[in-house]
């Protein structure tokens, strides 16, 4: 009978061959196929299927209550040490969880808040008075372009997100030409290589393949902070 070392093992081997299935067609690294996955989109980059982007009928779900205990959003929100001068662009915003939670701690600088989903933007916009967050500026972004001032963001916090971006070697281009030369990504997915994590393998990622898709558009590693109960917590700077 296989111990459960040697059963986590062969899942975590299982899972890098997944991450590398499918070979992508040319230098772009896309490639489109049949979805493997019926969560999937039918695109794939660098060898990773893309998935469906959760619409904002899934507001609630961003809200619920246990969320800080369950994702320890309190850690991360500390392990990112931002300076209260720092412009953060939230790529993904959503509700504003974190946008609205970081406004406190830039109180001189602001939050860029990105969503491609209008509804979202105006969600964001309703809410800013209620969160005394007048330093959250809404941002309605396209999945190619998160429509970010160039050479301005000192840190990008992508959540749970860029896994379903639609063109993520376009997005992260843009993304990188929006920081500052000392400007750091914060990349947080959900740890694919534990099996103990009860998420949906499509939204779930590497660290060996986040770092793949980071360093094809010129972004270099700095750190995986192993903080979080069930995620990765990745950050990158300008190469």
């Amino acid at each position: 009978m296989e111990s459960s070392a040697d059963m986590v093992a062969e899942h975590r081997v299982s899972v890098e061959q997944a991450d590398q299935a499918e070979a992508p067609a040319d230098t772009s690294g896309y490639r489109s196929a049949p979805p493997q996955d019926p969560n999937g989109i039918g695109k794939y980059y660098q060898g990773r299927q893309i998935a469906h982007v959760m619409g904002h009928e899934g507001a609630e779900w961003l809200e619920r209550g246990d969320r800080q205990e369950e994702e320890r959003t309190d850690v991360l929100l500390r392990e990112l040490k931002l300076k209260p001068t720092d412009v953060v662009a939230d790529i993904g915003a959503g509700t504003g969880y974190f946008s609205f939670r970081i406004s406190p701690l830039v109180p001189q600088g602001k939050v860029l808040a990105v969503d491609i989903q209008p509804e979202m933007i105006k969600y964001l916009s309703d809410h800013k008075a209620t969160n005394k967050a007048q330093n959250v500026q809404p941002i309605l972004g396209t999945v190619q372009n998160p429509n970010l001032p160039v050479g301005s963001v000192d840190m990008v916090l992508i959540v749970d997100a860029y896994h379903e971006f639609d063109h993520p070697r376009e997005m992260m281009r843009a993304i990188r030409n929006s920081l500052r030369p000392s400007g750091r990504v914060a990349l947080v997915e959900y740890r694919g290589e534990d099996p103990n994590v009860p998420i949906k393998r499509i939204h779930k990622m590497t660290e060996a393949q986040a770092r793949k898709e980071m360093e094809a558009i010129g972004m270099v590693f700095v750190e995986n902070i192993k903080s979080l109960p069930q995620q990765h917590l990745l950050i990158f700077r300008k190469s």
